[in-house]
């Protein structure tokens, strides 16, 4: 890691030197053609500068990663990569004259650096399906699709190897899928009126001193640890549901999907909020004034005009709110437990798929056995599920833009 520092500065400081050599050179050809004959350069100093640094940087750097995996000596190899650098610097130096483009060089590479970026993305997105993709249909051969998604029954326990003794195994996911749905559920039907209601709050009637202590007061929630969350619902939240339960006189357990949910509602609060927030304030002021102008009150032009307006963007943070609810599991495990039962009861135990992939894929497990498979087959339906929700979303705000505009 050391030798990787090392080599990391020696590659900084000789691109800066040839930025800052190049740059001047550039501007002092520049400086002195314009005074002789009034014609301009194709591009300024700067860009030269970055050529430079460009050529000599990529140059440097690729002989520090051949070197690095051949296992050179870290002096030797700084060595050939301060003589790489010089010789790339005196090539682009070299180049500078009115009519080199240094500036389309440039702003190609940079175009370059963005498309690849972007290209790692879609890689990533492909090679995360085809993963999961890949693992299911191992799973698959051994439990029918049918059996996994309309089974009414989970319960993973397979024996590993022939001197063990396990169950048989049931794969059936409609328990999981029903716990992960329910929490969902209750998480958003908390956080979506609350979230709205703070963010139309503070976007329309709050002052501005109230908005700057509040906003950030909030957001704050948005920064604490689901663990923590865990916590509070386990020790705090939990208790709490159950002694007021038995005060009515019903029986409720610490862990159920109210506590879980209740709680992942709070969590999720401040991303509802401060995105609704800020795709209300992107409404432009002039809506706001002209239906002010036609006799509207301040409710009828937010709930008629701004509220039509953000409606998009309202969406879109309900989705991630969707999203964060579905991919959590801290909270999950100390609130809800990891019971898979099939029930509609918020006040019973339930279990998500995120907390069943961690527990399966977790401590001494073999990729050969389809209790560990089964973590991908949930993950898989897992992430069709999110996909057709996004579709759903993208359809709804369409139509609404179209007929909005």
């Amino acid at each position: 890691m050391n030798t990787v520092l090392v080599l990391a500065l020696i590659l900084a400081a000789l691109t800066a030197a040839s930025f800052v050599f190049a740059r001047r050179k550039a501007g002092a050809q520049i400086l002195a053609h314009g005074k002789g004959s009034g014609l301009g350069y194709h591009s300024q100093p700067g860009y030269h500068g970055w050529f430079a640094a460009i050529v000599s940087g990529l140059a440097a750097f690729c002989v520090m990663a051949v070197g690095l995996y051949a296992g050179l000596d870290v002096w030797m190899l700084a060595i050939i990569m301060v003589v790489v650098t010089l010789i790339g610097s005196y090539l682009a130096v070299s180049r500078i004259s009115s009519n080199f483009r240094a500036r389309t060089y440039v702003e190609y590479f940079i175009k370059s650096i963005l498309v690849i970026c972007s290209f790692i993305a879609v890689f990533t997105t492909v090679g995360i399906i085809l993963s999961l993709l890949f693992e299911s249909f191992r799973f698959f051969k051994d439990v029918p699709i049918l059996d996994f998604l309309g089974g009414l029954q989970w319960s993973p326990q397979t024996a590993m190897r022939e001197d063990q003794v396990g169950q048989s195994g049931a794969f059936g996911a409609i328990p999981v899928f029903t716990g992960t749905f329910l929490i969902m559920a209750i998480a958003i039907s908390v956080a979506a009126p609350i979230g709205l209601m703070i963010a139309i709050y503070l976007s329309e009637y709050a002052s501005r001193r109230t908005r700057k202590l509040v906003k950030p007061v909030i957001e704050i929630l948005a920064g604490v640890p689901t663990v923590v969350y865990g916590f509070f619902a386990l020790l705090t939240v939990g208790p709490v549901i159950r002694s007021t339960a038995e005060s009515l006189g019903f029986a409720v357990p610490t862990q159920s999907a109210i506590t879980a949910g209740l709680v992942m509602g709070i969590m999720i609060i401040p991303f509802i909020s401060s995105l609704s927030d800020d795709v209300i304030n992107a409404v432009p002021q002039t809506m706001r004034d002209g239906s002010y102008a036609l006799g509207a009150t301040k409710s009828e032009t937010m709930s008629k005009v701004v509220f039509a307006g953000a409606l998009p963007g309202i969406i879109g943070a309900l989705l991630l709110a969707v999203s964060r609810a579905i991919g959590e599991t801290m909270i999950v495990v100390f609130a809800a437990g990891r019971a898979a039962n099939l029930t509609a009861n918020p006040f019973e135990a339930v279990t998500t798929v995120t907390v069943q992939i961690v527990a399966l894929l977790t401590g001494d497990q073999e990729f050969d056995s389809p209790k560990t498979l089964a973590a991908f087959a949930l993950g898989l339906v897992l992430f069709f599920i999110t996909l057709v929700l996004n579709f759903i979303a993208l359809i709804i705000v369409r139509r609404y833009r179209a007929r909005y505009d």
